[in-house]
């Protein structure tokens, strides 16, 4: 299903994701070249002519309907970026109450990436937050999916701690981002965890939002 979110805009606390765009690549690649420690697994621009590629893949898939991408602002600063993708429809028997036209039954949040300053921080949960509640209170999906090369472990402690549940290992499901054939490990949430998933996020970000103890 090719799905066309305008110019989808999603806020909360310090964090906006709104839609990427050609003028978002001298900061990504900032944003990337902070350090590029952590980036072993993971397809992030390296440097200006590689930001630019990569926002302008991110424009092809997003005319096709294949993905649409967000740039991450936090804190009124470019950061990194995130996406939906693989926008499911189930093809329901006529006359189904469940069946609909103009929302995805399930998707996929992907391509997330953060600069080394915005890891470890409260931005990736207020992301995952904001693209989870448009996900299951607006277009009321019934899963979401999220996957990543199953030797990441510290993206997979990243999924794991949001409440999804491992689905299982997809063996040799594609081209690794180290020239290796990738294993995949998928994650999902559903609509019926949807309620425990947003409120241990929430209690996460008041965590972090808490003034220190004297």
């Amino acid at each position: 299903m090719p799905l066309e979110l305008g110019d989808l805009v999603l806020r909360g606390g310090d964090v906006v994701l709104r839609p990427l765009g050609l003028g978002d690549a001298d900061a990504l690649a900032s944003a990337g070249a902070e350090s590029r420690d952590s980036y072993g697994y993971t397809p992030v621009p390296n440097g200006p002519a590689g930001a630019r590629a990569y926002v302008e893949h991110a424009l092809e898939q997003r005319a096709t309907g294949e993905r649409h991408a967000f740039a991450i602002e936090w804190r009124e600063r470019v950061v990194g970026s995130t996406s939906y993708a693989q926008f499911q429809p189930w093809h329901w028997p006529e006359g189904c109450a469940l069946a609909r036209e103009d929302r995805p039954d399930a998707l996929e949040i992907g391509y997330t990436w953060l600069s080394a300053s915005a890891q470890r921080t409260a931005c990736n949960t207020q992301a995952k937050l904001l693209l989870l509640e448009q996900a299951f209170e607006r277009w009321s999906v019934h899963c979401v999916f999220l996957k990543t090369d199953a030797r990441n472990q510290r993206s997979r402690r990243a999924i794991e701690a949001l409440g999804a549940k491992l689905d299982g290992v997809l063996r040799a499901h594609t081209r690794g981002f180290d020239c290796t054939v990738r294993d995949s490990a998928y994650y999902s949430i559903i609509a019926g965890e949807w309620p425990e998933v947003r409120a241990r996020l929430r209690q996460r970000l008041a965590r972090a939002t808490e003034p220190a103890a004297r």
